[in-house]
Order: structure tokens, then sequence, then C-alpha cells
């Protein structure tokens, strides 16, 4: 039983031993810093530490939301009744939309300047908490140009504190530096990356998922993986312990997204899916190797022009992007994949278990019910050359290099 556990845990124990032994310099695992001063109240309840973490921060917050949901649930009686209990004032954002507006964060900048807010307050999921980030940042900048901060022009410097109250399990913004806005005059989504806009607390409580729809449940699980496994395929055979990571990320993606979808209010699957979320990108997957974020620049681009929820289009394009990058000399990688993520018998030809494991993959998304091509999501073709030509210029270092050429193969395979 007990050599039975570790096969699971760790692969093919005729592959390990012979990856350890061939690792060349560039292999090892590389320098890093890693430090993750975001405060976690999680599980049922934790909204009551509210008051008390925001007093520690500030006096005045700016109360930001998205079209409705936390009103319904709610939690927004719940968190302006604790605000008016506390005697702190503060002001509100509401409407921010799925793929956050720069306009969104224009009007949040000028409300905390004008009021002297000190304390950002999303309380929903990533593109809210992305939103609250980027005013926090823009507010201090001493800038006017809130979009070339989004693309780096402009320099952030000193950030409001963001805290935060997570009501979705998909993009880890309640635990990472990063945030991603979209500019609709320019059809642009991207976004900077700062220490400064990492929340400095963050309440969890699987609760507040119950009422997230199959569909959003099913696209905050694929965001999820996507993750993951931009990071799990890297080129650093050195990395074993971070591939291990990811790999338990991604089985509890595939354990508990399903039966989320299914039981709404099961409240195992949410928390394990919510939790997961965090770990994905909260910087520990990547540590040490090499990331190139490659299918996720590809989606950007979709969510920029169509609007489509940014899951949603990584479940798309996700089977044909790991297919498209599997080569012979790659192939160890889809090996571990498959067999200690998605069990397939390791006795197999090492193609097989790979192809395999890719449409393993895809099968998983669709019986959750996600879309197969990029027609299902409204796309068309007409953008593919121009979006290709954008998404393709930043994938030097993705798992396989890619350029404009391989992303349109992708768009057209997802077609």
């Amino acid at each position: 039983m007990f050599k039975l556990g570790l096969r699971a845990a760790f692969g093919r124990s005729r592959f390990v031993r012979p990856v350890i032994r061939e690792m060349e310099d560039k292999d090892f695992m590389q320098n890093f810093m890693y430090h993750i001063p975001t405060k976690v109240h999680f599980g049922r309840g934790e909204i009551g530490k509210l008051a008390e973490e925001i007093k520690a921060w500030g006096t005045r917050v700016l109360l930001v939301y998205g079209g409705g949901s936390i009103k319904r649930i709610g939690l927004y009686d719940r968190v302006v009744g604790i605000l008016n209990e506390n005697d702190i004032p503060f002001m509100e954002l509401g409407g921010v939309d799925p793929n956050p507006r720069i306009t969104s964060v224009e009007e949040g900048v000028k409300l905390c300047r004008e009021h002297k807010l000190d304390v950002l307050l999303p309380v929903g999921g990533g593109s809210v908490i992305d939103c609250a980030k980027l005013i926090a940042a823009g507010t201090l900048s001493g800038s006017d140009d809130m979009w070339g901060i989004v693309t780096g022009k402009a320099a952030i410097g000193k950030v409001l504190p963001v805290i935060t109250v997570l009501t979705l399990a998909a993009t880890g913004s309640e635990m990472d530096t990063s945030a991603i806005i979209t500019n609709l005059e320019t059809q642009e989504k991207t976004g900077p990356s700062n220490p400064g806009m990492r929340p400095k607390v963050s309440i969890m409580d699987p609760e507040y998922t119950f009422t997230v729809s199959r569909k959003q449940t099913a696209a905050g699980t694929a965001d999820i993986m996507s993750h993951a496994l931009e990071v799990y395929f890297n080129n650093n055979k050195g990395a074993f312990l971070q591939s291990r990571f990811a790999e338990a990320v991604l089985k509890t993606c595939v354990a508990y997204g399903r039966r989320a979808c299914e039981n709404p209010e099961d409240y195992e699957a949410r928390a394990n899916l919510m939790w997961a979320g965090s770990w994905a990108i909260n910087g520990l997957l990547t540590k040490g190797s090499p990331v190139g974020w490659s299918v996720h620049a590809m989606e950007h681009e979709l969510s920029a022009y169509y609007d489509i929820v940014h899951g949603v289009g990584l479940a798309v394009l996700i089977p044909h992007w790991l297919r498209h990058m599997l080569r012979e000399d790659n192939v160890w990688k889809y090996v571990e994949y498959g067999v200690n993520v998605w069990g397939i018998e390791e006795s197999l030809p090492d193609m097989e278990i790979a192809e395999r494991a890719i449409e393993a993959t895809g099968k998983y998304f669709r019986d959750m019910g996600l879309p197969e091509t990029l027609r299902d999501v409204g796309v068309d073709d007409s953008r593919f050359e121009v979006m290709a030509k954008r998404a393709g210029a930043g994938l030097g270092k993705a798992f396989v290099v890619m350029d404009e050429g391989d992303v349109l193969e992708i768009y057209l395979r997802a077609f």
C-alpha cells in the first residue's frame, strides 16, 4: 500500500531517476525570493473579522462590487452593516464588469482622491478585486493616465491597502500581485504586477460561493486549472516539488469542480476549490522555474475583442494549446501529467499517455458544460490574425517557444 501511494504521488518510478541524472545546469531550481504577506481569514463567519482588519489599515473605505450578486445573497447588507456599526465612513463603486473596464478604474480613482479614501474593499470575484487593485495603485500614482499604469508606461509607487471579501473561486486575485483590465476603445486586455497590489487581508468564506451558477463555477475551475497548467508545463526538470504542488492543485480541481457544479452547496467542494484558486497563482508554484504565460496571452485577446468569460475562453483553448506544444523531447512532462493527475495507466507508450491526458482535459471541461469551440461562444475568425500577432509577441519564454503563426494555428484549431 505504501509503495502504491508513493507512485500515485510522484509518478513512474522508472521515470523520475533518469530525469534527475540527465539534468543540465539550466535545469536546477533557480534562485528566488518568496513572501506572501496576505493575511487570510478562511471559513464560515469570518466576515466578522472585517472591521478590525479595516481599522488596522485605514479609516475611509471605497466599497467596490459588481453587478449585484452580493446584494441578492445578502452579503452587501452584511458588509454595509459592519461598516456602519463600526463608524467606518465609506463610498461605493458598483457595476464593475466581468472583464473590468479602465473607465471603472478611473471612476474609482476620482472617488478616492476627492473623498480622501484610504482603504479599498472589493467584495466579489477576481474582476472586482483587479479593478480595486488598479484603483489602489492609481490613486497615489500622481498620474491621471490610468491606462498608462496598466500598460507600464506610468510607474506604480505607493499603493493603498486592499482588503478583499471573495465570492468566486477562479482568478486567485485575492492573494496575487496582478490586475488585468480591459480597454474597450483600444480592444486591449492586460495589466501590471506589483507587490504593493497584493491584498493585505482576504476574507474567504466558501458559503459565499454557494449561489455561483454552474457556468461560472465551471469557468472558475478551468481558470484555476489554467494557472497551474501554465506553471506545470515548464522546461526545468529540477523543480520537482513545484510540479507536485501544481499536480495537487490540478487534482483538487478535478475532484471538486464537477461536485460543485452538481451540488452548489457542497461546502467541502466549494472550500477546496476556493483554496486551490489562491494557491494556483499566489506565487508558490512559479518559484524556482521559468514560466511563460502563453495560453493566457491568447485568451486575453479573445476577451478584449469579444468580451467573453475568461475561464470559458481558456477551457476552449487549453486542449489545443497542449496538443500544439507536444513534442518527442517534451513528452516526459505530458506523461507526468497523464499519470499523476488523470490516473492514466503508466505502462502505455508515452505518446499515447500524452494524447489521453489531453483528451481527458478537454472531456473534463465538456462534462462540466463548458463550450468546446470558439464558435460556441460567438467568436468569428475575422480578427484571428491581428489577435495572433499581439498574443504571439511575448511568447519567447513559453514551454515551447511560439510566435504569431503558432497562435493563429491554435485559434484555427479551436474554431
